[in-house]
């Protein structure tokens, strides 16, 4: 765990993906706005997400990417499947809260990310409120370039207007094996881990965010930061989470 040895934290979410099947009363497969799959079209992605691209194996989650023609939004063909999971609030059942949410604390996931053209691996958090910032990503890896390690952190300023911290970290190849991706949310900072070690931190109190949050995790295909698969691209193709832990300070 990413804490110092005289710090005290409590877990309060564990998921080690050891049971058969994804347990749905802590995820869902699909953001909010699920009907019949979704996508997140803001990005232009080429992915529709599907609860068939979502499994558990040997112990951990399993989100996959296929090459694969489905109709999608208002009849919208998608050449991709893939999968994503959240503990946000699913659409049927709204207005009730997200299946698990928490204001600060420490994020621990073990994941191995794939290689290839136009894959997306993501782990991130957004606000229980349904708005689409502020947002963290704890972790994004490209495909294309899985020797770096993309965090952000998207915010509004203080005139209303839309802001982007982050970027790259040359690290080693991240889809070669298990990596554990750490974040570490307090009212002061965010820091980000890789495998123990920080790799950035954010540290201006007036925008980091005061709401609760949930997790998201998915594997997205295309779109116009990583761009389209190629002809090389193996299909398909698998993000794998191997845990998800989250702890908060104890109350003194």
């Amino acid at each position: 765990m990413i804490a110092r040895a005289n710090e005290k934290w409590t877990r309060i979410f564990t998921e080690e993906f050891n049971d058969a099947k994804l347990n749905l009363n802590t995820w869902t497969t699909c953001y909010w706005w699920d009907d019949h799959g979704c996508t997140n079209l803001s990005n232009n992605e080429l992915q529709w997400y599907m609860p068939s691209n979502v499994g558990v194996r040997d112990g951990s989650l399993q989100l996959q990417a296929r090459k694969q023609q489905v109709a999608g939004y208002k009849g919208r063909r998608f050449d991709y499947t893939s999968g994503i999971v959240t503990t946000g609030v699913y659409y049927r059942d709204l207005p009730t809260q997200p299946r698990f949410d928490f204001q600060y604390g420490l994020i621990e996931i073990r994941a191995w990310a794939p290689a290839g053209q136009g894959l997306w691996s993501a782990l991130w958090l957004l606000p229980s409120t349904r708005e689409s910032t502020p947002e963290i990503d704890m972790m994004e890896v490209l495909g294309s370039a899985t020797n770096q390690l993309e965090t952000h952190f998207h915010y509004m300023d203080t005139e209303g207007n839309k802001q982007a911290y982050g970027g790259g970290v040359t690290v080693g190849d991240l889809s070669s094996g298990w990596h554990v991706y750490g974040l570490r949310w307090e009212r002061e900072e965010i820091v980000w881990y890789l495998n123990g070690k920080e790799v950035r931190r954010f540290a201006d109190p007036k925008f980091i965010p005061k709401e609760k949050m949930y997790l998201l995790l998915n594997l997205a295909v295309g779109g116009t930061w990583p761009g389209a698969p190629s002809a090389q691209t193996k299909f398909p193709s698998n993000f794998l989470v191997d845990y998800v832990r989250v702890w908060q300070r104890a109350k003194s």
